[in-house]
């Protein structure tokens, strides 16, 4: 593979919607590109230390059953929270205007990185897809080539972030109110949704190792 291939790996990795692309979204027409983008490099910034911890070997002890019931947990807590707090804030009056919004980009930005390094299903994806690239390219290159290119797998994402976010951007104006309403709160619903799945497996990973 060369970096072409992990430039279209990431942004084939990055197209199906989970909870950061529901969350650009929700941000994206509430405050613009800058605070949806800083969503999509929050998420990206959680791959990174996932990334680095798998490269240096860690994701040995991320699979653990004790590991996988903590992942589990906090995954929960933070989506179900985050998905209490959109439903709140779908109930504020909204003004959409070119100007930026009174909510930091740093909050956006905190938002993705939580969501994102708190999903255990992404953690488990990138144990998967960026472990055995690695194993793949070690094959054929040295070690510091193999981790120059299969960085370039967040090119890729960062592509697909910036589309999300200018999209959102630019077709925030076309909303109103009422729709945005109801966009915070389905939103919300979806990330609730994530998260009690994830409390659900829990229950289940608990059970296994109690039993």
């Amino acid at each position: 593979m060369n970096i072409f291939s992990y430039i279209v790996l990431g942004l084939s990795l990055s197209i199906p919607v989970g909870p950061i692309s529901i969350e650009m979204i929700k941000r994206g027409i509430k405050n613009g590109f800058w605070h949806s983008w800083a969503v999509g490099l929050g998420g990206m910034s959680a791959d990174i230390v996932l990334m680095f911890l798998i490269y240096f070997g860690v994701s040995t002890y991320l699979t653990t059953p004790m590991a996988q019931l903590i992942m589990w947990i906090f995954g929960f807590i933070i989506l179900v929270y985050l998905g209490f707090e959109s439903i709140r804030e779908a109930f504020k009056e909204v003004h959409i205007s070119d100007e930026i919004q009174k909510e930091s980009i740093s909050k956006a930005f905190l938002s993705g990185f939580l969501i994102a390094i708190s999903n255990p299903l992404n953690i488990i994806f990138w144990i998967g897809i960026y472990g055995s690239v690695l194993t793949t390219t070690l094959n054929t290159v040295s070690q510091g080539q193999s981790f120059l290119y299969s960085s370039a797998i967040f090119i890729g994402i960062a592509l697909w972030d910036i589309t999300v976010a200018a999209s959102v951007h630019f077709g925030r104006k076309f909303t109103n109110q009422r729709f945005i309403k109801w966009l915070s709160v389905i939103a919300g619903l979806v990330l609730i949704g994530f998260g009690i799945n994830f409390g659900y497996k829990a229950i289940k990973s608990l059970m296994h190792i109690i039993s």
